[in-house]
């Protein structure tokens, strides 16, 4: 395993925290896995329930002025339970246990990195980390996560722009009240190697200490050629515990260095793409890479700090502020296997590339003040806040001498095409890598204002209110170059400047104290730009002067928990409209003059079954349409298609069982429909079907083993459709054992 000298002397370090934890310690049994005492950290809440239990009470922001039982709004939480036995080592895989999210591909303007689609549209900025927006394009690890938020339908009210689908929240490891140190290591398939570690140190008793670390190499399943290692360190430390006042400090690293994969390109057969004939994935080896071990690669680097104040005044009346600043690298060149200009049809593939070398740097402050009083009879859980928020993004891609596009009149000594059915990373590429200095700039400034209210009217009835304005502003600039032809290319500076007024409306009734019925209408706005700080090339020219989108979403839901609380179910139907989407009515002008609808339903349960049965996951049926798309180019003929990334069918069920005492098995299926790459429905994916295996032996109180298998039937299958080009591949069939200890 390639592990820095600085992740080797952590591990070193965390070995001698458990051995004194051990020594220290009364004799007692092993705290479960997930520590039952709740973290104290900026947005959190108790969670109710076992250690193995997947069922949570509450959402941590405070937001969220309701249990999620008494919430008028799809939430689901993945918690630490689930995240572990599914051996999720990133984001995306632990998102994959929730229906309703896909995956957009990296290039078009997108960097490689998280792009999740929630109910249809594209999430890659609605993304934060114990409630503040984290910007930036990187590869999200899961070592110092402690459960995932999905917040479903439009949620400007909660998060500022964008949001229309949805955001996601993580929540992280913070300290707790108690001495413990724990981790794992794992050894698999590919190459597979990972080592975590997770310490807590109670100093005194308003004083603890906790630090998390990761150190991961292997190779992917199922793909010639691609690799990667990578390791992180997140300490914390809180001060005043147990007293009115409580500050936490942490800090979060993380850097990876592996082969990027644009995987497959669409067959084009070289007859017109149509939606009544559309291209899927060539016919292919699923091992075939197309890239260049002696030219590919990607490197990223995240750094966060945060600085988080709590005063508790007495009487529900609470104050805390968080202070963060995080700087984020992502650098890569990366093979796009380029399916244009006929080449594909006669066996070949043009090694085009993409490349970027981005620094992302955020500032942001925000203060909450939280209170709990009474009007008359009416029982109210406020919240108002004002955030205030900077991200720059600088960004100077390279510049790769590729060859023609047509493989016809390239030499094959050039090596920048290469065979479709035999390609070879090993071909001595000897082409040219440059920069030249065309840093884009791009920075955005947002100050916002925002309040919550659960108004409790009696024990059926609540009304549940949300506000929130944002002044907006984004700007993009290029200064003057020398391409790589030898011409001169002119600065260039793009600005949006909007504030936008959001809300959300929930009325709650309760025919049991364990059921609710709930009906929700809630707003989003997405203005121009909104994306540039991850990186995306969505400011320009021709809507640098729009008015943001506005979107609208009517949603009827109920939640239920049964069997003594166990177990959480939970239904609902709901309709997102966007009525002003962007189009292109000409060459260079666009307007706010399409129209986007989703309409579908979800199911979703988690909790136990049975003392011994665990169940988690859902369904979630969306059908998505263009309206009024556009009469421009390609445009015209999408009036009724449904969207890219977003599939009409979506199922996903970790469950499991405790057969002996000692040993638990588990199983997952996941199902995904069809999904088209591009707004033409003439490029798309296959649906697919998933499933996974888990086995779990407890040796002692300090130590169990967990094999997991994922991908059991090696099931070739497509995880992202991009709109041209190519299809990103998912991971052949791999085999992991885990030991995991505690003390």
């Amino acid at each position: 395993m390639r592990l820095s000298p600085l992740a080797a002397a952590l591990c070193g370090a965390l070995a001698a925290m458990a051995a004194h934890s051990a020594t220290a310690q009364t004799p007692q049994a092993a705290p479960a896995a997930s520590a039952s005492a709740a973290p104290v950290q900026l947005e959190a809440v108790t969670v109710q329930g076992t250690r193995d239990s997947y069922k949570v009470e509450d959402a941590t922001s405070p937001k969220f002025t309701a249990p999620l039982l008494d919430t008028p709004k799809s939430v689901t939480v993945i918690p630490s339970e689930v995240i572990r036995q599914t051996g999720a080592s990133t984001l995306q895989e632990a998102l994959r246990t929730t229906p309703g999210i896909t995956f957009g591909a990296g290039e078009g303007g997108n960097p490689i990195g998280d792009r999740p689609f929630i109910r249809g549209f594209d999430s890659m900025a609605d993304i934060f980390t114990d409630g503040v927006r984290d910007a930036g394009s990187q590869t999200r690890e899961s070592f110092n996560i402690e459960r995932v938020e999905v917040i479903k339908g439009p949620s400007s009210a909660f998060g500022g722009r964008g949001s229309v689908g949805g955001a996601i929240n993580l929540v992280t490891k913070q300290p707790t009240k108690e001495t413990f140190a724990s981790g794992s290591v794992a050894l698999g398939t590919d190459s597979y190697k990972r080592a975590t570690v997770d310490g807590n140190y109670l100093v005194n008793d308003n004083v603890a200490f906790r630090i998390n670390a990761m150190a991961h190499d292997q190779n992917i399943p199922g793909r010639d050629a691609v690799d990667l290692s990578k390791w992180g360190i997140a300490p914390s430390v809180t001060f005043g515990l147990n007293s009115p006042t409580r500050v936490t400090l942490s800090y979060y690293h993380m850097q990876s260095d592996g082969m990027p994969d644009y995987s497959i390109p669409y067959r084009n057969s070289g007859a017109a793409r149509t939606k009544a004939n559309p291209d899927g994935p060539a016919d292919v080896n699923r091992n075939n890479f197309y890239g260049l071990k002696n030219r590919d690669f990607q490197k990223n680097n995240v750094d966060i700090a945060t600085a988080q104040i709590q005063h508790d005044f007495g009487n529900g009346l609470m104050l805390r502020n968080t202070t963060r600043y995080g700087r984020s690298t992502n650098d890569y060149i990366v093979t796009n296997p380029d399916d244009s200009a006929g080449n594909v049809p006669r066996g070949m593939v043009w090694r085009n590339t993409k490349s970027r070398d981005s620094v992302n740097t955020t500032l942001v402050n925000q203060t909450d003040v939280m209170a709990e009083f009474s009007t008359g009879a009416v029982k109210h859980n406020f919240v108002a806040g004002v955030e205030f928020s900077r991200e720059e993004t600088d960004n100077d891609p390279y510049t790769v001498a590729t060859g023609n596009r047509d493989c016809r009149l390239e030499p094959a000594t050039s090596f920048n095409c290469t065979s479709l059915l035999n390609p070879n990373p090993n071909d001595p590429w000897v082409g040219s890598i440059r920069k030249l200095g065309n840093t884009t700039a791009a920075k955005t400034t947002t100050r916002s204002v925002y309040a919550f209210d659960t108004m409790e009217f009696n024990k059926q009835w609540s009304l549940n209110l949300g506000v929130r304005y944002d002044s907006y502003s984004t700007s993009v600039n290029t200064p003057r170059y020398v391409n790589a032809s030898g011409a001169t290319v002119a600065a260039t500076s793009l600005h949006n400047d909007s504030s936008f007024f959001n809300y959300q409306a929930g009325v709650v009734y309760k025919p049991l104290p364990n059921g609710s019925v709930y009906v929700n209408y809630a707003t989003a706005s997405t203005p121009s730009g909104q994306t540039v700080s991850d990186g995306a090339d969505n400011l320009s020219a021709t809507n640098q002067d729009l008015d943001p989108e506005r979107s609208r979403a009517l949603e009827l839901g109920t939640k239920w928990d049964l069997l003594d609380g166990k177990l959480s179910l939970t239904g609902a139907i709901f309709q997102i409209k966007k009525s002003n989407a962007r189009v292109q009515v000409d060459a260079n002008t666009y307007a706010l003059a399409g129209k986007q609808e989703v309409k579908g339903f979800e199911i979703g349960f988690a909790g136990h079954i049975t003392d011994k049965w665990g169940v988690f996951g859902g369904y979630t049926r969306l059908d998505s349409k263009l309206k009024n798309n556009g009469t421009y180019g390609t445009n015209a003929n999408n009036d009724g298609n449904r969207f890219p990334n977003t599939p009409k069918d979506a199922f996903s069920l970790w469950t499991t069982y405790q057969v002996l005492p000692k040993l638990t098995l588990g199983a997952g299926a996941f199902y995904v429909s069809k999904v088209y790459g591009n707004p033409a429905n003439t490029l798309y994916i296959p649906s697919y079907t998933r499933f996974d295996a888990m086995a779990a032996y407890t040796v002692n109180k300090n130590l169990s083993l967990q094999l997991n298998v994922q991908n059991l039937t090696d099931k070739t299958y497509y995880t992202k459709a991009y709109g041209n080009h190519y299809a990103a591949l998912g991971e052949g069939r791999s085999a992991i054992v885990t030991a995991n200890w505690r003390f």
